[in-house]
C-alpha cells in the first residue's frame, strides 16, 4: 500500500488519487491544541474578572446540560428509544456523588477550602465521587434497561418514566426506612461542598464527548446504529440487539449519572423535586431541537436552551413564553431538529480548506483510475491481424473475406 493510500485509509477517507488527507494522529493532535485554547482562554477569562462569578455558574450549567443532552442522544438518538427516564439516573449520581464526597472528606482530611484552591486530595477525591456517581447511575440503568428494553415506543417511555418516579420517591422517604438522615428527605441534601468549577466541568465534559464519540466510530457503536435502522435486519446477521440496547442503555445512564454529580457541586443542594418529569423533558428537548443522532446539534442546543432562560429573566413575566414560542417556530420550521442528524469534524473542514474546497467525491478514485489505467494498456497492447497492408481488429472481418463469404 503506498504511503498516500495509507493516510487516505487511516484519516476513513476513501482513496483518491490527489486529495490529500490529514493523518489519525494529525485530527487528535488538533483537537487536542482547540482543547487547550478554550480552557486556557475560559480560565483567563475568569481570573480576569471578565466574566462574573454569576456567569461562570451558568456556563458550568451549560457544560453540565452538554453532557445530559449527548448522554440521553446516545438511547434516543444513536439506538432509536424514546426513553424518559434521564432524570432519575441524574438524581442517583447526584446523590450518590455528594453523600460519597461529604462522607469521605474527613477520612481523607479534605475541607471546603481544598476544593476552592484544587489541593492533590480534593482533586482526587472529586474523580473518586464523580466516578462512583456515574457507576451507581449506571447500576439503575442496567435493572431497569433489562426488562424496560424489552418494550418499544410509547410502552418504553411509560415504563421508564414510571422506574424516573420510583427513584424520586425512594430518594425522597428512604431516610425513614433507615432510620437515619442520608439524601435529606423531602428537604433535600443539604451542606454539599462546591467542588464544581470551570476547570473540573469543561474537562468531564471533553471527556465525555470523547468517549462517547469514540464508542459510537467503534463496531459497538455501529452495532447500535444498525439496531435503529432495522433491528430484524441487525439481529438477522448476528446482532446481540439486547446485549447493545443495554449496553447503550447503560452507557447513557453513566453519563447522566456524572452529570448529577457536576449538579450536586454546582447547585450545592439536592432535592427530590428538581428531578421530576419536566426536568426528562427539558432533556429531550434540548436532544430533539439539536437533531436526533447530531451530537454537535445536542451541544448547541444544550447551549442555548440553557442561556435562553437567563437572558430573558429581564422580561421575567414573559420569559417563559417566550422560550415556548422559539421552541415551537423551531419544530415548524425545521421538524428534523437545528442539524438533524449532521455531526461536524474540525479536521473535514481543515481537508477542504487544503484541497481548496474539493470534496473526496470530486476527484478520482484510485481503484477507478487504477481499473482505467489497466483497460488501457490492455487495449493497447491486444494483437491485430494484416491483410494486405491494412491493420484490422480481432473480431472483425475484411473486406475480401467478406466478399468471399458472399
Amino acid at each position: 500500500m503506498t504511503a498516500s493510500k495509507a493516510t487516505a485509509t487511516q484519516a476513513g477517507t476513501p482513496a483518491v488519487s490527489g486529495y490529500r488527507s490529514l493523518s489519525m494522529p494529525m485530527r487528535y493532535l488538533i483537537n487536542a491544541v482547540l482543547v487547550v485554547i478554550f480552557l486556557v482562554v475560559g480560565e483567563l477569562m475568569i481570573d480576569g474578572g471578565v466574566v462574573s462569578r454569576y456567569q461562570t455558574g451558568v456556563i458550568e450549567q451549560i457544560g453540565i446540560y452538554i453532557i445530559l443532552a449527548v448522554s440521553l442522544n446516545i438511547a434516543t438518538g444513536y439506538l432509536g428509544q424514546l426513553p424518559l427516564g434521564h432524570a432519575g439516573f441524574m438524581s442517583v449520581g447526584g446523590y450518590s456523588c455528594a453523600i460519597f464526597i461529604m462522607r469521605m472528606m474527613d477520612t481523607m482530611g479534605v475541607t471546603a477550602r481544598d476544593f476552592a484552591t484544587g489541593t492533590p486530595a480534593a482533586a482526587g477525591l472529586f474523580v473518586l465521587g464523580i466516578i462512583f456517581g456515574g457507576f451507581c447511575a449506571a447500576i439503575c440503568g442496567l435493572i431497569i434497561g433489562v426488562p424496560a428494553l424489552r418494550l418499544k415506543g410509547d410502552y418504553l417511555a411509560i415504563i421508564t418514566l414510571g422506574f424516573a418516579e420510583i427513584i424520586r420517591v425512594v430518594m425522597q422517604n428512604i431516610d425513614g426506612v433507615l432510620g437515619f438522615t442520608l439524601t435529606g428527605g423531602a428537604k433535600g441534601l443539604t451542606g454539599i461542598p462546591g467542588y464544581t468549577n470551570f476547570l473540573n466541568t469543561f474537562i468531564v465534559v471533553v471527556i465525555s464527548l470523547f468517549l462517547i464519540h469514540t464508542m459510537m466510530k467503534s463496531r459497538h457503536g455501529r452495532a447500535i446504529l444498525s439496531i435503529r435502522d432495522n433491528e430484524i435486519a441487525a439481529e438477522s446477521c448476528g446482532v446481540s440487539t439486547t446485549y447493545y440496547k443495554t449496553l447503550a442503555f447503560v452507557a447513557s445512564a453513566f453519563f447522566a449519572g456524572v452529570a448529577g454529580g457536576l449538579y450536586a457541586g454546582c447547585i450545592g443542594v439536592m432535592a427530590p423535586a428538581k428531578f421530576g418529569f419536566m426536568k426528562s423533558i427539558e432533556i429531550l428537548v434540548m436532544v430533539v431541537l439539536g437533531g436526533m443522532g447530531s451530537m454537535l446539534g445536542s451541544v448547541i442546543s444544550a447551549t442555548v436552551l440553557t442561556i435562553l432562560p437567563e437572558v430573558l429573566r429581564a422580561v421575567s413575566d414573559y420569559r417563559m413564553v417566550v422560550y415556548a414560542v422559539v421552541l415551537i417556530l423551531v419544530m415548524i420550521f425545521r421538524p428534523e431538529g437545528l442539524l438533524g442528524d449532521y455531526d461536524f469534524s474540525t479536521s473535514r473542514l481543515i481537508e477542504r480548506i487544503i484541497n481548496h474546497g474539493k470534496r473526496p467525491e470530486d476527484f478520482v478514485p484510485v481503484a477507478a483510475a487504477a481499473v482505467e489505467g489497466a483497460a488501457s494498456d490492455a487495449k493497447a497492447a491486444a494483437p491485430t491481424a494484416t491483410t494486405g497492408g491494412q491493420t484490422e481488429t480481432p473480431g472483425k472481418e475484411s473486406g475480401k473475406e467478406a466478399h468471399t463469404h458472399e
